[in-house]
């Protein structure tokens, strides 16, 4: 449980070519959700912090979070190949009583996996706690002690990550944050659209009384005692600024010149 006081929210920005957010992945087959699990944001804070992977994950566990899907990308499936360096036969997807990987029948030395990407998504991601904490998790994303990721350690994540500090409750501030999609995808909505103000955007928060169930709360990062419990969350859409035209109830500064636009493009 996080300790009571004033509250703010750390917004981050995830986006870069690549991102994979598994939760049931096991041996050969490598999952993505559609959206960052809990396990993998405060993954990429205890590394920001400098945390090793044996250290407590309570104050990290217990922040409330917010993902607002701004582009949703696409699914990638790589075509993957292992082996073992020293010539012996690979274990098969099968385990024994004991949860053992059983030995391949007959001897393979090769094996196809399944990898899956989410290519072109950029998400935001909200995350409220105490004040202190989150001002001292927002100066380790600006200065991280580890390589950050998203999801995985070859998922690098594209600039700006960190957006910046919040004093507004959670939903409020993943509804009042301008939308993040690149500019290709926000000019091409606008065409359709007519430069509207807002735009109704997925979202799913944490919430006691949701009606969805999530094994992605880490209770350790150790390498030999990964374990999990649940959250409830709530799924909605947000109406957010597009950042295309004035927006009356929140002025600010338009998407800019299109050199493209004369040509229809």
């Amino acid at each position: 449980m996080t300790a009571p006081g004033p509250r703010s929210v750390l917004l981050l920005r995830l986006a870069g070519p690549l991102q994979s957010w598994g939760d049931r992945s096991a041996f050969n087959r490598r999952e993505t959700r559609p959206e960052p699990t809990k396990s993998g944001i405060v993954g990429l804070l205890a590394a920001a912090a400098g945390r090793p992977r044996h250290a407590p994950l309570d104050d990290l566990a217990g922040l409330a979070l917010g993902i607002r899907i701004d582009q949703p990308g696409s699914i990638l499936r790589d075509y993957h190949t292992v082996g073992d360096y020293r010539g012996q036969p690979l274990l098969s997807a099968a385990v024994s009583a004991k949860g053992r990987q059983k030995p391949t029948s007959p001897a393979k030395h090769t094996h196809i996996t399944q990898r899956f990407y989410l290519q072109d998504a950029v998400f935001l991601a909200a995350v409220e706690g105490p004040e202190g904490l989150i001002d001292t998790l927002a100066h380790a994303v600006r200065h991280p002690a580890f390589p950050l990721a998203l999801g995985r350690r070859s998922c690098p994540p594209a600039q700006p990550l960190l957006l910046g500090r919040r004093i507004a409750p959670l939903e409020d501030a993943l509804r009042e944050e301008p939308w993040q999609a690149t500019e290709a995808v926000r000019t091409r909505w606008g065409r359709t659209n007519g430069n509207a103000a807002r735009i109704d955007l997925p979202a799913t928060l944490d919430d006691p009384a949701g009606d969805d169930v999530r094994d992605d709360v880490p209770l350790s990062f150790a390498p030999q005692n990964r374990t999990y419990t649940t959250r409830r969350t709530r799924h909605t859409y947000l109406p957010a600024p597009t950042g295309l035209t004035p927006d009356p109830a929140h002025p600010g500064p338009t998407g800019g010149h299109d050199p493209f636009a004369l040509l229809g493009w």
